[in-house]
């Protein structure tokens, strides 16, 4: 066995070192990291969030930065590389040790050409090949694919969506849009629009969405919609604000997002007559209120979704917070790693 270890530790396999247990000394062996290292990256529409992870999906470090509401491709990510280039820093190594990056945007993605699919959703974002751009600044493979979709696949792959065949991630926060999961795997429609239900129409007579249609789910239940139903006085500048004034007790904070689960609820009993899932998940900033959300979502669900022999499918939470997506954008990357590996062909 010692043979076999400082074989493996010579060709950089593995990485030891000295402890001590019981009073005795002892090698501590473990994989070497910068074999196995990947990035999940997370823009979200207020805030980043990027973590390094090992080829066993643990975090080795993370870091988060507010972003500006408008934020455009090219700034943000020449900030991200930089970003990144520290956090190998930190951990002793460099960006090229990086053997792929995962990459979460508030918008869907179109699986063919890599770009934001629909206009008006991510202005400064649009036409543009996000993962080339990226590449081309730190030299590493880089997937990306819409936020939702990524955080789907995080509670498929190791949250609370692992042990049902189909699932529903739905993400509440400055924008609303789903992840399909069937038989494990994404389900992103031809143009990867499939999920959006935040362009769902709940009044065709009602205010203009970013998408240019009327009365979309989120013209009534997004972030900036619910941030508007408040006297600029009252200091409701970001959803953090309003779900910290649901928590303090204050009745029209709570009755607002209480109407946001019940608008957000009609909308999901649509996807379940058409999808069918055995669960949904509630993910995204506004999550956070809890059953101040999701007690609503599931009145409306009963009231408006086909009824069946097994019953509706369960609301609950997220099982990673605000780090969902970004959990998912490392399994994206890991994906691509283990693919790439596996066509290596073998010699003796």
């Amino acid at each position: 066995m010692s043979n076999i270890v400082k074989e493996l530790t010579a060709s950089g396999l593995l990485h030891t070192s000295f402890t001590s247990r019981s009073g005795r000394r002892a090698t501590l062996v473990s994989l070497a990291r910068q074999l196995g290292l990947v990035a999940g990256v997370h823009f979200s529409s207020r805030q980043l969030h990027v973590a390094i992870a090992d080829a066993t999906r643990t975090i080795v470090t993370e870091s988060s930065l507010p972003l500006a509401l408008d934020h455009r491709h090219d700034a943000e990510l020449d900030r991200l590389a930089i970003l990144l280039s520290d956090m190998m820093e930190s951990l002793g190594g460099s960006v090229s040790d990086i053997l792929a990056v995962g990459l979460a945007l508030p918008a869907p993605i179109d699986p063919r050409t890599g770009m934001v699919s629909t206009p008006g959703l991510l202005r400064g974002w649009e036409g543009v090949d996000v993962a080339e751009s990226l590449r081309a600044r730190i030299g590493r493979p880089v997937f990306v694919d819409s936020e939702a979709n990524l955080g789907g696949l995080a509670e498929a792959r190791e949250g609370n969506a692992r042990t049902v065949s189909s699932s529903v991630f739905i993400r509440v926060g400055h924008s609303i849009s789903a992840g399909l999961i069937v038989n494990g795997d994404l389900f992103r429609g031809v143009n990867g629009k499939a999920g959006q239900i935040g362009h769902v129409t709940i009044d065709e007579n009602g205010p203009i969405c970013r998408c240019s249609n009327r009365g979309c789910l989120e013209t009534y239940a997004g972030g900036p919609a619910l941030l508007s139903l408040f006297p600029p006085g009252e200091g409701m500048q970001r959803l953090g604000d309003l779900l910290q004034a649901a928590e303090a007790g204050d009745g029209s904070a709570r009755r607002v997002i209480a109407d946001a689960g019940r608008h957000i609820g009609v909308a999901a009993a649509s996807l379940c007559n058409l999808f069918d899932p055995e669960l949904i998940i509630i993910g995204g900033e506004l999550s956070q209120a809890g059953e101040i959300l999701m007690a609503p979502m599931r009145h409306s669900l009963e009231r408006s979704a086909l009824a069946a022999d097994g019953g509706l499918p369960e609301i609950i939470g997220t099982s990673f917070g605000e780090w969902a997506e970004t959990r998912g954008a490392i399994a994206v990357a890991l994906d691509h790693v283990t693919v790439e590996a596996e066509a290596i062909p073998f010699s003796a």
